[in-house]
């Protein structure tokens, strides 16, 4: 369905997608909470208290190759994050880019997603992610 030849197939094939995910998910690694000892004394000792932990209880994550080809087609295109999002689901081309295996008619999150995942990653990350894939460009 899709020609291989094409500029964006052979960025994705070309691209070393292992390493920057590696990448971005260590930027992401949740760091682990360390108990907090209370002022007060009990028959045992002091108390160690866990800090409270957030439900998991959410949209399932898209996966990280799917951000960052959504993030490089928007800036490649020139395109806003609902925009990119939109045309996401229209572009086969664009879901190959990303990882998928099959046409999927549907967006993969809506645009404030992708706006809070370049908020995650700063401005040196996404200026790196847009280095690493512009020297596979070229």
């Amino acid at each position: 369905m899709i020609d291989l030849r094409l500029p964006l197939a052979v960025l994705a094939s070309r691209m070393p997608w292992q390493e920057i995910e590696a990448w971005v998910a260590q930027v992401f690694s949740h760091k682990g909470r360390a108990g907090v000892a209370m002022p007060d004394l009990d028959l045992f000792g002091e108390q160690v208290q866990r800090a409270a932990v957030s439900s998991n209880a959410a949209r399932p994550r898209v996966p990280l190759r799917i951000m960052i080809a959504l993030l490089y087609l928007k800036h490649a295109f020139n395109d806003s994050d609902e925009g990119v999002v939109a045309r996401w689901a229209d572009t086969p081309r664009w879901q190959f880019f990303s990882g998928c295996a099959y046409y999927e008619d549907r967006q993969p999150r809506d645009g404030t997603t992708l706006v809070k995942f370049r908020q995650l990653l700063g401005e040196e990350g996404v200026e790196e992610l847009l280095a690493q894939t512009i020297n596979v460009a070229v």
